[in-house]
């Protein structure tokens, strides 16, 4: 395919210099996104007169006919292309003639190529902005089928405090809100600034509308500053921050359930679809796809790092080395997508051991809190309360005895204070369920954590 650009050139380009400078074999993914540009950038030019109404009807048949052919198979996007525009704009010359020429006018594929990648991870967002919705869902459901399931809170991987498995599993549902109002306020600053039609750098000197190309390509607003629109990428930056904190919340979880279904712990079991077996080891079931999340979060980091040091040191306004941004957030959007769609079924399907969290959870001593709280409420100073259970707590563990097995008459050997109710008071249940400050493990917080999630998960769009 003959270069847009050769008539500068006395040569043609190297081989291995053509493979090296193209980007057709990643960009052909935004073929839609192009299109859709080029179609409303043909309608302003025709708008302003600046082409004829029977060319824009030309070049908008041409672009609709090339859109349907590759989406039914019919036209393959050539991948000696040097990139998915200039495929696009030979393809359309090929079919229409002199009008596929004039396309290009007052723009330049510097300001086409900033406003295809904001158009691609727009309707990548609006997917993976759904299947954070899904997930938080999913938690959220298995949250209500397990209110009742008590085990050990952790602290320093220490057991703590007694708490609610709903409530330990919606602490990531509130995670993911975060990343899904993160992802969409990135995408409210995308959408305010419209490059097209900052051309190469210097704008042009034809009488543009661009506030009109950007309002039917869904932007509030345009770009003030034309050097500014065609160097921009802070936008995928701030995505794949978003998308490296999404992962890291994934990974954060995938531990835990990792941890939990081993048999140290055996607070959980995968379903057999999400785990995989040992070539040696026939007893094996490994959490394999959890462990692959945890994997694939230092694959996300390693893109947003990766587009940081490109731009670290460009001058303005474009420059080659920015073809790199897409492989880097092309691929973060790939290993978002990915992680969550198998994440999701893996937590819908999982099942909760109740009797185990049970058990662990009247192991260490996890009410000692509670216990101090009794005395509190009897008028004695809390720092005094925490050191005679810190007595007490020493005492069993040389005796090899639990809070809840502690006869009273011993308890009143630390302080005359203690009654028979403390045994109530120091049980599992009571310990969840007396937490009645807001946010809390008990009960009715827990309600108004399903309740808020549920109203949030109703709201329509992302931003």
């Amino acid at each position: 395919m003959e270069k847009m650009w050769a008539g500068r050139f006395q040569k043609a380009l190297d081989k291995l210099a053509d493979d090296f400078n193209s980007s057709i074999h990643f960009d052909h993914r935004m073929y839609k996104q192009d299109i859709t540009g080029s179609m409303v950038h043909a309608m302003m030019l025709s708008r302003q007169g600046i082409i004829s109404e029977n060319e824009y009807h030309e070049i908008l048949n041409g672009l609709s006919n090339i859109l349907e052919d590759i989406e039914s198979g019919k036209l393959e996007i050539d991948m000696n292309a040097e990139d998915i525009h200039m495929f696009v704009e030979s393809e359309l010359t090929k079919r229409i003639g002199i009008s596929g020429k004039k396309l290009h006018t007052a723009r330049s594929r510097n300001d086409q190529v900033a406003l295809d990648v904001r158009l691609y991870l727009g309707a990548e967002c609006e997917q993976i902005a759904a299947q954070i919705k899904k997930l938080i869902e999913v938690i959220k459901d298995k949250a209500n089928e397990n209110k009742d399931a008590i085990l050990p809170g952790y602290t320093h991987l220490q057991r703590a405090q007694p708490i609610s498995f709903a409530h330990h599993i919606l602490s990531y549902a509130f995670m993911l809100k975060r990343d899904f109002e993160r992802i969409g306020d990135a995408l409210v600053r995308m959408n305010k600034e419209c490059p097209i039609g900052s051309c190469a750098l210097a704008g042009t000197t034809y009488n543009t509308d661009r506030e009109f190309e950007a309002e039917r390509l869904g932007f509030s607003g345009i770009s003030l500053n034309s050097i500014d629109g065609v160097s921009d990428r802070d936008f995928c930056l701030e995505l794949m921050s978003a998308f490296s904190i999404l992962m890291m919340h994934l990974s954060r979880f995938s531990e835990e359930i990792i941890l939990w279904s081993s048999w140290e712990f055996k607070f959980v079991e995968l379903d057999d679809s999400y785990t995989t077996g040992s070539s040696i080891m026939p007893q094996k079931k490994n959490p394999d796809m959890a462990e692959l999340v945890r994997g694939k979060t230092g694959r996300v980091y390693g893109d947003l790092m990766s587009l940081l040091t490109t731009l670290k040191g460009l001058p303005l306004a474009y420059n080659k080395d920015m073809q790199e941004d897409k492989e880097a957030i092309f691929d973060a959007v790939d290993t978002v997508k990915m992680c969550l769609d198998v994440f999701t079924p893996m937590i819908a399907t999982m099942t909760v051991l109740k009797d185990n969290m049970y058990k662990a959870a009247g192991k260490g001593f996890i009410n000692a809190t509670d216990l101090a709280d009794y005395l509190v409420k009897k008028g004695m100073p809390f720092r005094t309360a925490y050191k005679h259970v810190g007595e007490i707590v020493g005492y069993c563990i040389k005796e090899n005895l639990i809070l809840d097995t502690l006869p009273i008459e011993k308890y009143k050997e630390f302080d005359a204070s203690f009654e028979e109710d403390l045994y109530n008071e120091i049980s599992l249940e009571t310990c969840v369920s007396k937490r009645i400050s807001a946010g809390s493990t008990g009960p009715d917080s827990v309600k108004n954590q399903i309740e808020f999630l549920t109203e949030f998960l109703n709201e329509k769009g992302i931003h």
